[in-house]
């Protein structure tokens, strides 16, 4: 049996890696973007470049979106309605949960099947083995496309009948990638104004990540459970901790930003009677 033929609009980096990924899987691909120019590789590749956005949408059942951003995907989408209904749109435009049940919620009401997917992997990892994507929409529509959608990678989650899954999984895990990397640099800013290398500082650095792993699967337990127990470490250390990083950081003139919101939040947790719980206690909190 031949493999589906697949339309994908947008060619920006993401875009591109994925009009080659269902390429390399052997699927037909059509591809279109705004500003022409951007499908050359593609073309020689086997795509067939679209003149239009209707054209692409045409040529294919599962049509698949990936530009910057949901204001992007209604600006394309919207004008060709007609074309969409009774076809599938995959968007894996990365937005808000509310972002993908708004485009799900127009995408019904035209007569247009949706998925709503994140990629969480760098672009080029996209057709690889290590590639992750989560979807979410109807389960039987992720059934119907879900052999195409492999080819975008390793791993296809499904989570889900609500379309803003997808999303609400996507925006926290980059909150913990973005929070993290924000950490590293600062940790390196505050290395390099005692005279130590990030170089020399980077084995230590992943040394402390790998402390994570255990450390979520713990949080996470608490959290779900709503209790706290400290297991050694309360919340008034951690705050004795962060205390001392911002000392030396105001010692050095280094911005201070990040560990003083966090150094905050552990302090707001102690006003509240956290003092000698788990740091986990603070997701309180954050919820308001």
């Amino acid at each position: 049996m031949s493999a589906a033929p697949v339309t994908v609009l947008g060619l920006g980096p993401m875009g591109r890696s994925l009009a080659s990924a269902f390429l390399a899987a052997g699927h037909p691909a059509t591809v279109w973007n705004r500003t022409p120019g951007r499908a050359h590789g593609l073309v020689e590749s086997g795509a067939v470049e679209a003149a239009t956005a209707a054209e692409a949408i045409g040529a294919s059942e599962l049509v698949v979106i990936c530009v910057l951003d949901h204001d992007a995907v209604r600006a394309v989408v919207e004008p060709h309605a007609t074309a969409l209904k009774g076809r599938t749109l995959v968007n894996l435009t990365a937005g808000t949960p509310d972002d993908a049940r708004a485009t799900a919620a127009w995408a019904d009401a035209h007569g247009i099947r949706y998925l709503d997917g994140a990629i969480m992997v760098p672009t080029y990892l996209v057709g690889g083995s290590s590639a992750l994507v989560l979807y979410s929409g109807p389960a039987d529509l992720y059934a119907r496309h879900q052999d195409t959608l492999r080819a975008v990678g390793g791993t296809c989650v499904h989570l889900g009948a609500d379309a803003g899954r997808a999303g609400a999984h996507d925006v926290a895990l980059l909150d913990v990638f973005w929070t993290a990397l924000t950490g590293v640099v600062h940790a390196f800013a505050l290395a390099g104004a005692e005279g130590v290398t990030a170089s020399d500082l980077a084995p230590y650095a992943k040394g402390v990540a790998a402390l994570l792993p255990d450390v979520i699967d713990a949080f996470a337990e608490q959290v779900d459970k709503g209790s706290y127990p400290s297991e050694g470490s309360n919340l008034r250390s951690a705050a004795a901790i962060m205390s001392h990083v911002l000392e030396a950081s105001h010692s050095r003139g280094i911005d201070t930003t990040v560990i003083s919101a966090a150094h905050d939040i552990a302090r707001r947790g102690m006003a509240a009677g956290y003092a000698d719980d788990s740091y986990a206690h603070v997701a309180e909190l954050l919820r308001g």
